[in-house]
This record gives C-alpha cells, sequence and structure tokens, in this order.
C-alpha cells in the first residue's frame, strides 16, 4: 500500500483516501453562519476548502458525534447521509436512521471489500471529555481503520 494521502477540507472535516479507498471524517460543508442551540450558538467563520460536489463520492464517512453542527452540519448531513456507510455512536445512529451504523466502544465492522479490514471505535465514549460533560456534548467516538494487507492502521480521533 502507498502512504495515505489526508487533506483537510476544513473545521474537523477530512478527506483520507488509502488503499483504493475514500472516507470522510465529521462533514461540515455549510457556507459560514450561525447555529443555534439550547445552551450556545456556534458560529461559523469560514467555509470548507471543498464543496461536497468537489470532494465526490467517498467509501465511509467516520463521524464523531451528531449532535452538533460544528461537527455535522445541514450539507454535511445530506452528504453522509447519501454515503454507502456511515459510521458513529449508537445513540448517532439510532437519531439519524439508515445508513447510519452504530459502534460501541471498541467494537469494530468490517466492511466487505477484501482490501479493507476493519473500521473500530478506538475508544470509549467518556474518552477526551471531562467526567459528566455528556448532558452536553453528547456521546463521542474516534476510529481505528485497519487493512488487511498489514499495512499500519489509522487512528482517527
Amino acid at each position: 500500500m502507498s502512504a495515505p494521502v489526508i487533506t483537510l477540507i476544513g473545521g474537523p472535516t477530512t478527506l483520507i483516501e488509502a488503499n483504493g479507498f475514500r472516507l470522510i471524517t465529521d462533514p461540515t460543508f455549510d457556507a459560514p453562519g450561525e447555529y443555534k442551540l439550547p445552551h450556545v450558538t456556534l458560529k461559523k467563520l469560514t467555509g470548507p476548502a471543498r464543496t461536497a460536489d468537489q470532494v465526490g463520492e467517498v467509501d465511509a464517512i467516520l463521524l464523531s458525534h451528531d449532535q452538533h453542527a460544528d461537527n455535522f452540519d445541514r450539507s454535511g448531513k445530506a452528504y453522509a447521509m447519501a454515503a454507502p456507510h456511515l459510521f458513529t455512536t449508537h445513540a448517532g445512529a439510532q437519531r439519524l436512521g439508515t445508513p447510519a451504523e452504530g459502534l460501541a466502544p471498541w467494537q469494530s465492522m468490517k466492511i466487505n471489500n477484501p482490501d479493507w479490514g476493519d473500521i473500530a471505535n478506538n475508544r470509549n465514549s467518556g474518552a477526551a471529555r471531562p467526567a459528566g460533560i455528556e448532558p452536553l456534548s453528547g456521546d463521542v467516538i474516534g476510529f481505528m481503520v485497519s487493512f488487511s494487507d498489514g499495512t499500519p492502521p489509522l487512528y482517527v480521533t
């Protein structure tokens, strides 16, 4: 396998191209604007470096959490819901419906392709956040992408 190509789209959104596959993390494709939440207003100051159309089709979406527009805005949601695979938390998968697939802490899931190994939740839902913040932040996960050819895994958090 050649080295992965990682392209920052903007904010949390990254295109990962590896082993013939394309992944997007936390898709955000909206233009600048505000997102009002019950406890705060998020303000996006710049748009993405590439539009969803410019990125094109991907094999899977890796969504750390679906509750906040800074990680999953309106255009990003529309893009993700059209992807063949959308991996996120169990709670996020229940909120989003098909094609979202929820991963429990440390669970792995194989994409049906001979060149890939597993997509796994590489941390528990409380990782990287202070205890007790879940009511505001919601569950959050990271991912480990492994390959069947023995190439070192990619950690996406």
